[in-house]
């Protein structure tokens, strides 16, 4: 039996599972067996992942769009794939162009090692890239954060009687 994951990073609306929920459909997962999270990849407590994985019997294979939706970390993805085969569960990874990955087989052993590797890459890639961002910033006087609700004009003028520390 095939059971289905599908992740995105953001749970504001921002961003929407339809071309997972589609690609697995198309794949064969049933609808009532599709496990769903809106959480970062970085985190290993996904409550959608853990009940995917309990889910999980001898013989069915979890399938996801691409590599890290299961995950960003290769530490991660590594404990989780290595995992299966000993509960006698497959993997599949449908990356599009025809580049699938089937952990039943030495090739698909090959390719998740790969491309487990280049997710942790791009994730480092993309941090790297968020603090030199906020750096340049930095130096160009912004600071990060929410606005204050109150200026200091504000709060001077309706506490006279008081002496405040600087803001």
């Amino acid at each position: 039996m095939l059971i289905g994951y599908m992740r995105v990073s953001k749970s504001d609306g921002t961003q929407t599972l339809n071309l997972q929920h589609d690609a697995l459909l198309a794949a064969g997962v049933t609808p009532e067996r599709l496990y769903t999270d809106r959480a970062s990849g970085q985190k290993d407590d996904r409550p959608g992942l853990a009940t995917c994985l309990q889910a999980l019997q001898p013989g069915d294979t979890l399938v996801v769009w691409k590599l890290d939706r299961l995950g960003r970390n290769l530490k991660h993805l590594i404990s989780v794939v290595d995992d299966l085969p000993q509960r006698q569960i497959g993997f599949k990874v449908l990356a599009g162009a025809g580049v699938q990955i089937d952990t039943t087989t030495a090739n698909g052993r090959l390719v998740f090692g790969i491309f487990a590797a280049l997710a942790e890459f791009e994730a480092e890639l993309i941090r790297e890239r968020t603090r030199a961002g906020l750096a340049a910033a930095r130096t160009r006087g912004r600071r990060g954060g929410r606005p204050r609700k109150i200026t200091k004009e504000v709060l001077l003028k309706g506490c006279t009687k008081m002496a405040l520390p600087p803001l």
